[in-house]
């Protein structure tokens, strides 16, 4: 059986890649929605681990809950990334500034 330590070390490995290409990714929308869907799901993975080694179901319920609220996000996001190439030509964050005004 694989130990409890690896799933939550493989779940904060995924969170802080996650966190490093929000940060570090300023240039194109799409890849920040794909490092926010990282995030919620290396959040599941603990879940899920934290709910088998506790014999607790209300992780589980959780983990879908996020899966659904990712799901309609990656939905809606794309939607409005669409929308906004077919009017501008780009997704890039540069051409979003404009706008602000």
């Amino acid at each position: 059986m694989i130990n409890f330590n690896y799933f939550l070390i493989v779940g904060i490995f995924l969170f802080i890649l996650g966190v490093l290409g929000f940060f570090f990714n300023r240039k194109n929308v799409l890849l920040l929605l794909l490092t926010l869907e990282l995030m919620l799901l290396s959040s599941n993975i603990n879940f899920i681990s934290f709910s088998v080694f506790l014999d607790d179901l209300f992780g589980q319920l959780f983990a879908i809950i996020i899966l659904t609220i990712a799901a309609a996000e990656s939905a809606l996001g794309l939607g409005i990334l669409i929308a906004y190439y077919r009017v501008r030509g780009s997704i890039l964050i540069d051409s979003i500034q404009v706008l602000r005004s």
